[in-house]
């Protein structure tokens, strides 16, 4: 993957979802996400997970906790998330091959990118390309 480098990230899209264990399961077999941790409640619910992809990382937890997050994510819509991976074509055939719903195949953008995009189990849109912002340091 894009960026293998390590470390800790400075962003961190943060989802929420009716069904988390479901997610991660999606997340990392379809779109090989690594888990890095993943918390449960007392229910069984998902109250924390990390997931990580390259040198970016997404965290997520299961919907109906009552926690602030919670709370002012209910009325937010679904999430868009752009993940660079080095292969397009190689990650996009993990996620056919796991049932992922592919809204765009791999395909080669005006910019210079070649991305697909999909959307997983609750209706969030992942990208998944090869362009990768240019961030100063």
């Amino acid at each position: 993957m894009a960026g293998d480098e390590g470390g800790r990230p400075d962003i961190c899209p943060t989802l929420l979802y009716a069904d988390a264990k479901a997610a991660v399961r999606q997340l990392t077999e379809a779109f090989g996400f690594t888990a890095l941790a993943v918390y449960e409640g007392e229910d069984g619910s998902v109250a924390h997970a990390e997931l990580a992809q390259g040198n970016g990382a997404v965290m997520l937890g299961s919907k109906g906790t009552g926690s602030r997050f919670d709370e002012a994510m209910k009325k937010a819509g679904p999430a868009g998330v752009y993940v660079v991976v080095a292969d397009v074509d190689a990650h996009h055939r993990r996620a056919v091959e796991h049932g992922a719903e592919i809204l765009m195949p791999p395909t080669d953008q005006d910019y210079g990118s070649r991305d697909y995009m999909a959307r997983d189990l609750e209706g969030n849109i992942w990208s998944f390309g090869t362009y990768a912002p240019e961030v100063p340091g």
